[in-house]
């Protein structure tokens, strides 16, 4: 256990510090940096100075190493458009995305898991059919046609739920969240949707799949000759086997909904991270960029991680094949 942690540990370390290079190339190659932070007004010996004291003419790897350091701590500079710490920023606007992604992820598991399982086990039924045909909507439809489709009638068609902002939030700290307020409630549930529904169709279908195909496996088959009832069939022995692919995907895209909220943040004026990108690149505000760009990639890493681990847990098969090679090697 513990050298398949390190090797994973390894991984990540390696991962983010690719991450970091390109944050790096982006911070430091795309533009002058000196132009995005001093007026029209500044001589030449005003941009040299300022040069020479944000250490841009050290050689790259003193300065990649510093950037490592800096961004370990937090510190991705100025904001080239706002004027304020990028740390600062983040720490506002991460809140917002981290609720959106949470209230998605819990919406296309509690709704795809139990309906792939249902779609599986009644795969003749007309509500089985109805509910596969319904999901290609989940698959087919662009997000921002989801959520102008969901402003449309919910907001202006009925005045139900209101179609951009967060609503009132209230603060824990530095942490401001919206789901003790009935305003915030009522604002995140249309962005809430529209994010989760291309989710919710993949896990429906996942889960589907790798039932049925356990379903199929000899293992099964012995358990209903031993004469066990469907029930400890379907849900002690398939179902358990049948998680834990799907537990590895909805990690992954757990991840992909904090790295892809960008539309859905976009659509709905929600102000998260990803709606901070999106103003940051239509300025050319380099530190947001790199900045979200090494946030995105350590939510990644800290999510596969944690999968990679759950997975070694409850699949055996990992835990003997590690004995196996250890074994080989003594």
């Amino acid at each position: 256990m513990l050298g398949y942690v390190i090797g994973r540990l390894a991984q990540a370390v390696a991962v983010m510090l690719a991450v970091a290079l390109v944050a790096f190339l982006l911070f430091n190659y795309v533009g002058d940096p000196i132009n995005n932070m001093v007026g029209q007004e500044a001589t030449t010996t005003d941009r040299q100075e300022l040069r020479e004291r944000l250490g841009l003419d050290d050689p790259a790897l003193v300065q990649f190493a510093r950037f490592i350091g800096n961004a370990m701590e937090g510190d991705f500079g100025l904001s080239y458009r706002l004027k304020r710490p990028v740390s600062v920023l983040i720490q506002e606007r991460l809140p917002a995305t981290l609720e959106l992604v949470f209230l998605s992820a819990a919406l296309a598991i509690a709704i795809g898991l139990p309906l792939g399982i249902y779609t599986a086990l009644r795969r003749d039924s007309w509500l089985s059919r109805f509910v596969l045909t319904s999901s290609l909507v989940g698959v087919s439809l662009p997000t921002f046609v989801i959520g102008i489709g969901l402003i449309y009638l919910f907001s202006v068609q009925f005045d139900l739920l209101p179609s951009f902002g967060r609503g009132e939030v209230v603060s824990l700290g530095w942490w401001s969240t919206g789901f003790l307020t009935k305003s915030g409630w009522a604002a995140i549930i249309m962005p809430a949707i529209t994010l989760s529904l291309y989710q919710l169709t993949l896990v429906l279908r996942l889960v589907r799949t790798e039932m049925l195909e356990v379903l199929r496996t000899d293992y099964i088959k012995f358990a209903r000759a031993r004469g066990l009832t469907d029930r400890i069939v379907h849900f002690r022995h398939a179902l358990k086997n049948t998680l834990m692919p799907v537990v590895t995907i909805i990690g992954l895209q757990i991840g992909s909904l904090i790295a892809f909220s960008i539309v859905t943040e976009t659509v709905f004026q929600w102000p998260g991270m990803g709606l901070l990108f999106i103003q940051a690149v239509g300025f050319a505000d380099i530190p947001v960029m790199a900045a979200y760009l090494v946030m995105v990639g350590f939510m990644f890493v800290v999510l596969n991680l944690a999968v990679d681990l759950v997975y070694f847990v409850i699949d055996p098969r990992l835990r003997l094949d590690r004995s196996k090679a250890a074994g080989k090697a003594t």
